[in-house]
Order: C-alpha cells, then sequence, then structure tokens
C-alpha cells in the first residue's frame, strides 16, 4: 500500500502542483511574521539591554501623556545627588530627554523620520550604555551647539556646521551642528539631537532645576536589583517610578510588541485567507482525484485492501501534499522576512538580514499548519474513497456520495443559516457596543459555514439564471456549458466557494467603510463651523508659538485652542475610565455646532466645570450637577462637576469614550505644560475664507509640520485614513482570487481529464476546437459568477450588520459602493475566463481518436 500510495502521489503532482500553492502561501505568510517578529524582538532586545542604564528613577507614569498633550513629566534635577550618595553608586546623571520638540534645517524642511518613529532630543553623556559614539566634529559646548546622528544626516543630507532649528516646548531655540555621532547598535529609525546638558533642561524644560529622569550606574559587585532596593529606599518609591535596565528593556520592548502585533497579525491574517481558501481548493482536489480514481481504488479492494488501508493511502498523499507544501512555504517565508527587513530598513529601520532569527517554533508552525490544513481537507475525500467497493473496479461507477440526494447537506446548513440569521439579527438589535460586535463575529462565522455547507443547493437555481441567457448567445455549447456546471453540485459550489470568501470579505468591509466616510462627512458638516483647523500633519500637539503666529495673521478673527489630555475619572457606579478629554478655549460655539441635552457651552467651559456625552452620563448613572474626581498626568487631581450633557451623533472629535471636555483654563491648572493641539479659526468680518487661507499657510512656513485645513481638506484625511483598512482588505481579496483562481483551473483541469473520453466524442460529432474552448470558458465564467453572487449577497449582509454596529458609536449613516460591487461582478467574470485558458487550450488540443479511446 505505501508503494502504491507513492506511485499514486508521483503520477499525479501535476494535478496536486496548484493545491500545493495554495498551502505554500498559506504557510509563508506565517513563517515570515514569526522570522520578521522573532527577528526585530531579538534586535531590539540586544539594543535595549546594552543602552538600559542599570537603574533609572523616573516620575511616576501612570498616565501616558508626552504623545498626547505634549506635556512632559519631570523630576528635580537636583535628586541626582541624592542619588549619587547612595552606597553602591559609582555614577549618577540627571538626564533630559524629550519627544515633543520639532526640529527643521535651514530650508524648513523636517529633519525628522517621517515612519512615525520619534525625534529625541537630549542632554550628551558619553557612557558604556551610549547608544552612539562621536565619530566627527566634537561634544557640544554651551548653548547653539548640537550633534546629530550619523543616518539622520545623511537621509537629510545636514552636515558639519549647518544650523538647525528646533521648535520645543518652552520656545523655538537654533543649534549648529558642531558634530556627528554614529549609532553602536541598530538603529530604531529615530533622529537623535544631542545638547550640552548644562543647557538641555533650559531649552528643553524651560528650567535647568529639572530632569526626566535619573540613572545611575552601579559599582562593581554590586547588582542591579541590590542598587535599585537601595536607591528606593533612600528617595521613596511612592514618589517615582524605579526600573533595573533588565525592567527597562522589558517596558521598552513591550512598548515596540504593540508595533510588531500590527504588522504581525496583517501577515497572519494573509495566511488565515490563504488557508481558509486552500481548504476548499484541496478538497475539491481530492475529492477528483478520488472520483477518477474509482476503477483503481475498487481494484485495491478487490485485492484485499480494507477500507482503513485505502483511507490511510489517501491521507497519505494528502501529507506528502502537507510536506512538500510546507517545506516550499517554510522557504518562502524566510524570502518574505528577508524582503520585509530589507524594507524597513529603506524606512529607517536599519535591520541586519545577516542576523535573520529562525526560531525553533517557526518550522514547527510552519509544519503544523501545512500538515494541518491538508490532512483536514482530505479527510472527508479519504473517506469516500474507502466507502469504494470492490464491484466499481468492474462497473467503473463515481465515488459514492457524490450522487446523493443534498438532503443532509441542507438539514446541516438550515440549522447552521438559522443560528447565523439569528445572531445578526440580535447584532442589528443590540444597544450596547461590545454585545453588538460580538454578535457580529458569530453571526458571520455561522452564515459563512452555512453558506458553504448549503452551496450546493443553491448551484441549480442560481445558475440556471446566470446561464439562462447562454442557449440564446451561444447556442448549442451554451447550454452544455450551464450543464457541465450543473453536472455536479458538490463540485461547482466547492469550486465557487473559495471565490465566495473573499468576495464577502470585501463587499462587507466595502459597506462598512463607505458607510465610515459617509458618516464622518455628515459630523463633520454639523459639528465643524470653523473656517479652518490648523493641526500637525501627524496630530501630535505643536508649540504655543503656533497659536501666536495665527493670531497675529492679517485677516484672522476668532481663534479657539483645543488641548488634548489623558484623565483618569471616577464614575458614580464605580468605574473607573481611562479616557482622553479636551479642553477648549471661550466662545466653542462660534467654531463648533454643538447640540446639548442638557446646559450649554457657557457653562461646560466654566472653571471647575465639565460637559460630557449625554448617553454615556445615562449608562453610568451621570446627572447634571454631578461632581467626578478627575485624574490628571503628573498627579493633578480635581473633583469637577457636570454642567452640560452633549446630544452629538458621536463624541469623535471632542474626546474619545464619554465625549469629555471642560474650559482651557481648568485644564491649564491641572496640565501647565500642556501644548495645542488644534486651532479652529475664524476669517475677520470683511475677509474671505479663501484670501485668509495663503496668509496663514505663508505665517507657519518656519513650522512645516503644520497644516491648514478646510471641511473638504478633513473629509479627504479622513477618507485616506479609511481608505488604508480598505487597500489592507483588497490586498486579502487579492490573495484570495489568486487561490480562487487556481482552484477554478485545477477543477477544470481535472474535470478535462474526467470527460477525456466525451470531449473526444463530441469532437467526432463536430465541435470545433473554437467551440470548445468557449464551452470551457463559458463554464469557468458562470461558476466565478456563481461564486460573486453568493459572496456578494453574503457581505452585503455582513456589511449591514457591521454598519448597525458603527451606529452604536455614532456613524449612523449607510452607504453601499455599487460602483465596487458591479466592478466585482465584472471582475468575476474575468476571472473565469482568465482561469478557464489553459485547460480549455489543453482540451481543444486532444488528439480526438485518443481521446474516445481513453477509459
Amino acid at each position: 500500500m505505501l508503494k502504491t500510495t507513492l506511485r499514486s502521489f508521483l503520477a499525479h503532482k501535476g494535478r496536486l502542483a496548484l493545491s500545493a500553492l495554495a498551502v505554500i502561501l498559506s504557510v509563508a505568510f506565517v513563517a515570515g511574521s514569526l522570522i520578521f517578529s522573532d527577528t526585530v524582538t531579538r534586535t531590539f532586545d540586544r539594543l535595549f539591554a546594552s543602552t538600559a542604564a542599570d537603574v533609572t528613577v523616573q516620575p511616576k507614569q501612570d498616565l501616558r501623556s508626552a504623545r498626547l498633550s505634549g506635556s512632559v513629566q519631570t523630576l528635580p534635577a537636583a535628586l541626582r545627588d541624592r542619588v549619587a550618595k547612595v552606597d553602591g553608586v559609582a555614577a549618577a546623571r540627571a538626564e533630559v530627554s524629550v519627544q515633543n520638540a520639532f526640529v527643521v534645517d535651514g530650508h524648513n524642511k523636517s529633519v525628522g523620520p517621517t515612519t512615525g518613529a520619534p525625534t529625541v532630543v537630549r542632554g550628551w553623556y558619553v557612557t558604556r550604555h551610549s547608544p552612539v559614539r562621536l565619530t566627527s566634529g566634537h561634544a557640544p559646548h554651551g548653548p547653539g551647539e548640537a550633534l546629530l546622528d550619523a543616518d539622520t544626516a545623511g537621509r537629510r543630507h545636514v552636515r558639519t556646521g549647518d544650523t538647525l532649528t528646533v521648535q520645543a516646548q518652552p520656545g523655538t531655540f537654533r543649534v549648529r551642528v558642531v558634530g556627528i555621532a554614529t549609532f553602536t547598535t541598530t538603529n530604531p529609525g529615530a533622529a537623535l539631537i544631542y545638547l550640552d546638558p548644562a543647557v538641555a533642561g533650559r531649552e528643553l524644560l524651560g528650567s535647568s532645576a529639572k530632569a526626566t529622569s535619573i540613572t545611575a550606574d552601579a559599582a562593581a559587585g554590586v547588582s542591579d536589583a541590590v542598587l535599585e532596593r537601595r536607591v528606593g529606599a533612600a528617595l521613596g518609591t511612592r514618589a517615582y517610578d524605579l526600573k533595573t535596565a533588565g525592567e527597562q528593556a522589558k517596558s521598552a520592548a513591550a512598548t515596540l510588541g504593540t508595533f510588531l502585533d500590527v504588522i504581525k497579525y496583517v501577515m497572519l491574517g494573509f495566511a488565515g485567507v490563504a488557508l481558509l481558501v486552500g481548504v476548499f481548493l484541496i478538497v475539491n482536489t481530492f475529492s477528483m482525484l478520488i472520483a477518477q480514481r474509482t476503477r483503481e481504488l475498487g481494484l485495491l479492494r478487490a485485492l484485499g485492501a480494507d477500507r482503513r488501508q485505502v483511507r490511510r493511502s489517501v491521507l497519505t498523499e494528502a501529507l506528502l501534499l502537507g510536506l512538500v507544501g510546507s517545506t516550499l512555504g517554510l522557504a518562502a517565508g524566510t524570502g518574505l522576512a528577508y524582503g520585509l527587513i530589507r524594507l524597513m530598513s529603506a524606512f529607517g529601520m536599519n535591520l541586519k538580514a545577516a542576523e535573520m532569527v529562525i526560531g525553533w517554533g517557526t518550522p514547527v508552525a510552519a509544519y503544523v499548519v501545512g500538515l494541518g490544513v491538508t490532512f483536514v481537507a482530505a479527510y472527508l475525500p479519504a473517506r469516500r474513497a474507502a466507502a469504494v467497493s470492490p464491484m466499481a473496479a468492474l462497473a467503473d461507477a463515481e465515488v459514492a456520495g457524490v450522487g446523493k440526494p443534498l438532503r443532509v447537506r441542507a438539514i446541516v446548513g438550515a440549522v447552521i443559516g438559522v443560528a447565523g440569521a439569528v445572531a445578526l439579527a440580535g447584532c442589528a438589535a443590540a444597544t450596547r457596543t461590545a454585545r453588538a460586535a460580538s454578535l457580529l463575529g458569530v453571526g458571520v462565522g455561522l452564515t459563512l459555514i452555512a453558506t458553504v455547507v448549503a452551496g450546493p443547493l443553491l448551484v441549480r437555481p442560481v445558475i440556471q439564471v446566470l446561464g439562462a441567457a447562454f442557449p440564446a448567445l451561444f447556442g448549442s455549447v451554451g447550454r452544455m456549458s450551464q450543464r457541465n456546471a450543473l453536472r455536479n453540485p458538490r463540485r461547482t459550489g466547492a469550486t465557487a466557494a473559495a471565490l465566495m470568501v473573499g468576495l464577502a470579505l470585501v463587499s462587507g468591509m466595502s459597506v462598512a467603510s463607505a458607510s465610515m466616510s459617509a458618516s464622518f462627512d455628515r459630523q463633520i458638516d454639523r459639528t465643524l463651523g470653523a473656517d479652518f483647523v490648523v493641526q500637525n500633519a501627524n496630530f501630535t500637539p505643536f508649540t504655543r508659538q503656533i497659536a501666536d503666529r495665527v493670531t497675529a495673521t492679517p485677516g484672522v478673527g476668532l481663534v479657539v485652542r483645543q488641548r488634548l489630555t489623558p484623565v483618569a475619572v471616577r464614575l458614580p457606579d464605580g468605574r473607573r475610565v481611562t479616557t482622553t478629554a479636551a479642553g477648549y478655549g471661550a466662545r466653542l460655539d462660534d467654531v463648533a455646532h454643538l447640540t446639548y441635552a442638557r446646559g450649554g457651552s457657557a457653562a461646560a467651559l466654566a472653571d471647575g466645570h465639565l460637559a460630557l456625552d449625554a448617553d454615556y452620563a445615562e449608562d453610568h448613572g451621570v446627572r447634571l450637577g454631578s461632581v467626578l474626581p478627575v485624574r490628571f498626568p503628573g498627579g493633578g487631581r480635581a473633583e469637577l462637576t457636570v454642567a452640560a450633557l452633549t446630544d452629538q451623533e458621536s463624541a469623535e472629535g471632542f474626546g474619545t469614550q464619554g465625549g469629555i471636555f471642560f474650559g482651557l483654563p481648568t485644564l491649564e491648572k491641572y496640565v501647565p505644560d500642556g501644548q495645542d493641539s488644534a486651532l479652529y479659526v475664524n476669517a475677520a468680518p470683511g475677509t474671505r475664507a479663501t484670501d485668509l487661507r495663503p496668509r496663514l499657510e505663508r505665517a507657519l512656513t518656519a513650522f512645516p509640520q503644520v497644516q491648514v485645513r478646510d471641511q473638504a481638506d478633513y473629509k479627504e484625511l479622513v477618507h485616506d485614513q479609511i481608505s488604508v483598512l480598505l487597500y489592507l482588505v483588497y490586498a486579502l481579496l487579492g490573495l484570495a482570487i489568486v487561490i480562487a483562481v487556481l482552484g477554478v483551473v485545477n477543477t477544470l483541469a481535472l474535470s478535462v481529464v474526467e470527460r477525456t473520453r466525451e470531449i473526444g466524442l463530441l469532437r467526432a460529432i463536430g465541435l470545433g476546437r473554437r467551440q470548445l474552448r468557449r464551452m470551457i470558458r463559458l463554464e469557468s465564467v458562470v461558476i466565478a459568477v456563481f461564486g460573486a453572487v453568493l459572496g456578494l449577497v453574503l457581505g452585503l449582509v455582513w456589511g449591514l450588520c457591521m454598519q448597525q454596529v458603527l451606529a452604536l458609536r455614532g456613524l449612523t449613516a449607510l452607504a453601499i459602493p455599487w460602483g465596487t460591487i458591479v466592478a466585482v461582478m465584472i471582475g468575476s467574470a474575468v476571472v473565469g475566463v482568465v482561469a478557464a485558458l489553459l485547460p480549455a487550450l489543453r482540451a481543444s488540443r486532444m488528439n480526438v481518436l485518443a481521446a474516445i479511446a481513453h477509459e
């Protein structure tokens, strides 16, 4: 049996190659994501471990604020003297390092990275933990001098002697580059600017008496843990966060892990689609191979092979396919990881491909995925093969089960479909986002399974409609193509299912994204009353100088400042919520159209007051006049009175969870060193907005990171952000289509082999080569369009339910992208034509007499 299995596998290796491609693609994405993430993790672990001080003292950072509010939590620089006196401390430093500064060159071009990595401005110290070393020029001395890292200097064409402008929180200042520092470890993609430590505190924090951290090096024979305990005892651990080098590296790695997870999950999403679609392809391939080998399997049974041996033989072939596919997929995944590493290097993260990490878990995962998917996909065909009787060798009948009624499928599909429909109906009726999202996930999974199971039942009615015009348009060739698609509903359903999955996904997400865009457009129209909004391109805060420049611009009438901050709020129902709040200047109603259930803007912006969303307040027992304990970054605490309840469609743009906002004076009282995140600007009476815009842009020339946006710009910005998600879905669709095309090609190729004698007879009675190719193409087209119809219908239902979930977050508009749907239908027909090219060509080249004599 083993020899027979091996010979059979090698005899059909050409037929199995297309199925192997599905395994290769899925394994490649799994292996590539693991190799890439392991390589980045190992590289940065070494970086963090080698650059972290033995013990670091930092302010308590329970609310992360630097990125959001622009404020920097500090501690007294004099704390360095107390740390230096601790037994076991060899050296102590007061460090100044900020990421809320923006640096431009002499041409007002940004010097920082464009990949999301930070621009870090810090004091220059040379220690054994330094990530860079001075390679040209000299160290900075006094104000007006700075070092720049070599990677940034090369990328931005900055040389020694050039002048840079640093826009920091206390103000803007200029420095001359007096030296270049080269990374001794991996460059994480950040831009590093070093100042004289004697002036760094004053320039970056507004005072030389402030520092962002105190670092300590342990003396010989003193462990980091021991030194941490001693420093903690000397300072008190309640006021500060203390971390050893290992803890600091672990914390940094955890932050990096968030970034890596995005890439990993995207690639695993591709792998999941490839696996799901590949299952249909493999099931179809093995089902058809077994149907064509009915006589061979019957002879094996007649010669004494029992059911278990036949089943084991088919599963062995599947495992051989999985083994080959997994091995090639692992190699392809290594190449994919190499490409990602080179791509990241092009974006400024200098990873070394020579240090690629392939952990033991990667090949294990690759082979588990590859072997597992082929084994699962081949199990049902293997059971059918085991059911072949010895008499089949004489009757040359098809495998058992192909001609059986679809009663069981109908019952199972109906039960699962009803359960899925109930879940989707529950999603549409739900009033809480979490519950609606959970029901949506369950409903999507169940309806997908139900459609796959019941797909063969839909083949006859749907394809009869889709191919109804074929006889009139193409005569007898069209009639035969339609009947060929109807000949085996199970096969047609399985072939179309591969395409259906991808199209259901893309149509559902298209409805959701179009609805999001329409909802945001409507919100912007309803809420944004300002002529212009001034913001950083990446929405990070900016210095007070921006507001001063804008206010001083001729033609500017009203400027309302916005400032964001994280807050922790204790609600009456006992919940403690960490969310984002906003502070606004006076006359908010002149730049934003807010509707209130209770109260108004004047009360909300008064000192000691706040406003929040009315629905959120009702859910948590908050009423007008309720007093809420609020904690701000840096430890500031306040008890603010609820003075207004908003009745907006969504709190987006005015905070996140709860839609909390208050007056700017209230925020500045508790976060005095924050930065503005947006300016709402109205033109002065007598000045047209079209005339004011170029003036604002000229006034902000020295601040290239700041953009002036009107309503149309805002809408375009939102559409671009949503498009990023949609492009990912389209990429997943592309992968699904590639594998689905392989499935249609495989089905048609095996179908041509199966119908060799029939094709020979058709040729013998006068069917021309061109007519034969047309018949196979039409069969392929109708199968592809059948899959598209199922996918689009299913996806539209999913999309409508997704929109209901979005409506709970205030995104109430519904939009259906009919253009995308029409394009998908046309594309499906094209997919059918392309998939049929090779099988049709092969069929048309058959020798007529040899085909008739084929058994």
